[in-house]
């Protein structure tokens, strides 16, 4: 396993769309390891691929304090929606960011395990909501893109300063 260097916005590669994984093999499998070690290590509770600059449709998630109960989805798809809530959100690609997000507050998702078995899984609250969040990194979206453009530029001056102060 190895850690993975982590996108930080307004990186244009988090822009980009994730393409679906055709095969699920060893190297997806593998990819999903390295993901998770990056997610536990940042620390976080999801990440996707496009966060590690690989652009498949691939997202790691665990919830759980224990962080024992890895979940790892591949080629996700949500299906339904139901009702809303607003919650603080905050990114490993937006390091030290947090702010209010309009998500739904259960979600049908379907998706491939790691043996390439189609699951289909319904999830309220932090799962639905880290759920949303992974899969909109898939289709080249950050959760600052929900916010408004005031937000977002403060966002990225605050972002750029902090590059300049760490560098």
């Amino acid at each position: 396993m190895a850690l993975l260097p982590i996108l930080r916005f307004p990186d244009p590669r988090l822009k980009k769309v994730a393409a679906p994984v055709a095969k699920i093999d060893d190297s997806i499998r593998r990819l999903v390891a390295d993901m998770a070690e990056t997610m536990y290590e940042a620390p976080g509770i999801g990440l996707a691929a496009t966060q590690v600059d690989v652009h498949k449709r691939v997202v790691v998630i665990d919830i759980s304090e224990e962080k024992n109960q890895l979940r790892a989805f591949v080629n996700p798809v949500i299906e339904q929606c139901v009702g809303a809530q607003l919650g603080e959100e905050g990114c490993l690609s937006v390091p030290g960011i947090y702010d209010k997000v309009e998500r739904a507050e259960q979600v049908k998702v379907r998706y491939l395990d790691l043996d390439g078995k189609e699951q289909v899984l319904e999830a309220d609250g932090l799962l639905a909501v880290c759920i949303q969040h992974e899969i909109d990194h898939l289709d080249g979206k950050v959760f600052v893109d929900h916010l408004s453009q005031l937000k977002q530029s403060r966002i990225k001056s605050k972002l750029a300063k902090q590059a300049r102060v760490t560098a």
